[in-house]
């Protein structure tokens, strides 16, 4: 369940949770169904789609900090915010993104960053 106060607006906390709740019921549902109809343990493929969600995420918040530091406008978004946002640190946010991730968002937004690349410890991956 997401914690009191990370749900904006907070008005809309309660069906956040009702949410995440109906989706966890009906992925027990579906775990119990899958094992039933083919007689297998469902849980290992559930957990490698999981990961490959989770990994497929991880990718986007990394091209969403790039943006958000190498291409928004005439100054970048700050690290405290953006660590705030999309859970790291603020260091964290200076090396969660490298070389890679800048291509993608240039080749997608059609332009080059907005300033040189200052050298970090994630380099070019």
């Amino acid at each position: 369940m997401p914690k009191p106060g990370t749900v904006t607006p907070e008005d809309c906390y309660a069906d956040v949770c009702e949410q995440v709740e109906e989706q966890r019921k009906n992925d027990a549902l579906g775990l119990e169904a899958a094992s039933q109809e083919f007689q297998t343990d469902p849980l290992l493929p559930a957990l490698d789609d999981l990961k490959a969600q989770k990994e497929a995420a991880d990718a986007r918040i990394r091209q969403q900090l790039a943006w958000a530091r190498e291409f928004h406008g005439s100054r970048p978004y700050g690290l405290e915010e953006l660590a705030r946002h999309a859970g790291y640190s603020p260091s964290g946010i200076r090396t969660a993104y490298g070389e890679a991730e800048i291509r993608q968002v240039a080749t997608q937004i059609g332009r080059e960053p907005n300033r040189p690349r200052r050298d970090t410890a994630r380099g070019s991956r």
